[in-house]
């Protein structure tokens, strides 16, 4: 495990044509910080893991504005108009998985499981020119594994050994990630001493985390806000 003083150390070794895991559902939970510092890197056909792309100007959207992501790999990509343009165009690659079979996917490669069956698909598209198996008399389709040459995680506190606890909502899909990444970076709002987070609270272990960095002033935006009238 490695405390980093900046962003600029704890991205070290990214370079151009990098698979990345990117936590975070929606904007909720994302490393904004991180994200931030990629842009600033400037590291270029990026093939992003991630549940959603961000929104036009933040998050992962800033990413696709400066053309650094190559190809995505995601669930949800209706909130980005920059997307769809890209996509449109040809500009970006996109591979659509459903989100149960992303979240399954991310965790299998995690645990060292290089593939697995799965209903969700069958008679799709997606399923197209892919292996089909019958199992007690129901199509299963073959899904593999994902894994990354890193994953950016978010979250609230970490510890000098590399435990993590996220907020609420915030852990969505930051552990699984964190476990699937062959280096990962985790962004923390605070970070304290061994010790100081009860172990039965630890979300990830430090075993999965090999680069920590501490970051402030989060804006934690949402997608979209509404008010009742």
């Amino acid at each position: 495990m490695k405390i980093n003083e900046t962003i600029e150390t704890a991205l070290d070794g990214i370079g151009d044509g990098a698979t990345i895991m990117v936590g975070g559902f929606g904007l909720v939970g994302i490393p904004e910080k991180l994200i931030q510092g990629l842009r600033e890197k400037g590291v270029k056909d990026l093939t992003v893991i991630s549940n959603n792309c961000g929104v036009d100007g933040f998050g992962l959207g800033i990413l696709l504005e400066n053309r650094q992501i190559r190809k995505m790999i995601s669930s949800y990509v209706g909130e980005n108009k920059e997307f769809e343009r890209q996509f449109l165009s040809g500009e970006l690659e996109v591979e659509l998985v459903p989100q149960g079979t992303l979240a399954e996917r991310i965790r299998a490669g995690g645990a060292g499981i290089p593939a697995f069956y799965t209903p969700a698909g069958v008679g799709t598209p997606i399923a197209e020119g892919r292996e089909v198996r019958s199992f007690g008399g129901r199509d299963y389709l073959l899904e593999h594994g994902l894994t990354a040459d890193f994953a950016l995680v978010k979250a609230w506190k970490g510890d000098r050994l590399g435990n993590l606890v996220y907020a609420k909502t915030s852990r969505n899909f930051n552990p699984m990630m964190a476990a699937a990444g062959k280096v990962t970076v985790a962004e923390v709002e605070e970070l304290l001493e061994p010790g100081a987070i009860d172990p039965a609270g630890v979300h990830t272990p430090s075993v999965y985390v090999q680069r920590l960095v501490r970051c402030e002033g989060h804006e934690k935006r949402i997608e979209r806000r509404t008010v009742r009238c």
